[in-house]
């Protein structure tokens, strides 16, 4: 699986931050506590901070998981 870094920001309709991936995928970021303890999110400085950065995918990980089960339970 290849390595996917954080690229960007933007904001969603809501004002929910929004992390723009390498890989082509976004995911929404929220500081949501106890459930997502993100407070970095909030705060223009540590967002851009994190860009560059690798970021684990779970769309990517969702994929690879579904290509590696049909791998090895082909029809």
């Amino acid at each position: 699986m290849a390595l996917v870094r954080l690229l960007d920001f933007r904001q969603d309709e809501h004002g929910d931050w929004v992390a723009v991936l390498s890989c082509g995928h976004t995911q929404h970021l929220r500081h949501q506590p106890p459930w997502q303890n993100r407070a970095w999110v909030l705060d223009a400085q540590q967002r851009r901070a994190q860009l560059g950065k690798p970021f684990p995918c779970g769309w990517c990980a969702a994929e690879h998981a579904a290509n590696e089960a049909a791998v090895q339970h082909p029809k």
